[in-house]
């Protein structure tokens, strides 16, 4: 979910780009840690096994999403975008280099979809 490190990704653009640091703190200063109510135990699903992973929680407050990283082309987990972007560089292949391209999108366009619908559930509890 967010983490320190997108924070202090965040904080060194506002260092680096003066000129939009007011708006980046502000985006900053707005993030939230989606992971805290499950790692605190203060949401808690029978199906998560004990984890607050993504991959548990997700499926267990949306059960639509139970298969939504094992559907995904070539990366269905943090792991794997990590090494596909790393490598990507490396990639001769250009239909290959680009199928990865697509896959990291879609990868990442499922996790902030993820976070999107774990908030909703969140909110829904708490009403």
């Amino acid at each position: 979910m967010i983490n320190v490190l997108y924070e202090g990704v965040i904080r060194k653009l506002a260092n680096l780009f003066e000129q939009y640091s007011h708006d980046l703190m502000a985006i900053h200063d707005n993030c939230k840690d989606l992971m805290i109510p499950f790692q605190n135990k203060d949401y808690y699903h029978p199906n998560m096994k004990g984890s607050y992973s993504i991959k548990y929680v997700l499926p267990s407050l949306v059960p639509e999403f139970e298969n939504a990283y094992k559907e995904l082309d070539l990366i269905h987990n943090g792991g794997e975008a990590m090494e596909a972007f790393a490598n990507l560089s490396k990639i001769e292949d250009e239909k290959l280099k680009q199928r990865y391209r697509d896959s990291l999108l879609e990868y990442c366009k499922l996790d902030t979809l993820a976070m999107v619908k774990i908030l909703e559930k969140l909110k829904e509890s708490v009403r």
